[in-house]
């Protein structure tokens, strides 16, 4: 970490920034809730799915965690804001990043549960992976924890995309 790197001051007082956190992760929630609803019982369970598709139960559980993950990573980002500078449009780029993942999860439900494009959401699950990767890149400059809370997501988004691949080739 060089002197540029060290924190200015959080980006925002402890209660906005908690707020700056939590909300856009709960704004993909309900996205996701929204686009799901009767699709489970209607369409996903009529489907064709690999043996390695996780029960149904599985989901909410792990994206519950996972954007308890993602929520406590945007977090700490935000508190890692840094002097001014080059450093501080480093970290602009980082929370740029953070929110194009968030987007790209945003829509990814829609576009599989509600429009059955399949092909469609692999190319959005792919986009998103490749977009965690980058903001797990971005971030690790400036909070490691950060960057690291995002890893479980990473792996369950690559898991995702395969698991999407297959049941597009399946049906």
């Amino acid at each position: 970490m060089s002197a540029l790197d060290i924190p200015e001051r959080p980006a925002l007082p402890p209660i906005p920034r908690l707020a700056a956190a939590i909300l856009p992760v709960a704004l993909v929630t309900a996205v996701g809730t929204l686009s799901t609803g009767s699709n489970i019982e209607e369409w996903y369970t009529t489907i064709r799915k690999p043996a390695f598709n996780p029960p149904n139960w599985v989901f909410p559980l792990a994206w519950t965690l996972l954007y308890t993950l993602i929520a406590i990573s945007l977090w700490r980002l935000l508190g890692a804001r840094p002097v001014p500078g080059p450093a501080r449009k480093a970290w602009w780029l980082a929370l740029a990043a953070f929110a194009a993942q968030l987007v790209l999860n945003a829509a990814w439900t829609p576009v599989f549960f509600a429009a059955h494009q399949l092909g469609l959401a692999l190319i959005v699950a792919l986009a998103m992976l490749i977009m965690i990767l980058w903001t797990i890149r971005l971030s690790w400059r400036f909070d490691r924890a950060a960057a690291w809370l995002l890893v479980p997501y990473a792996a369950w988004v690559a898991f995702a995309c395969l698991l999407n691949g297959t049941i597009w080739q399946m049906n």
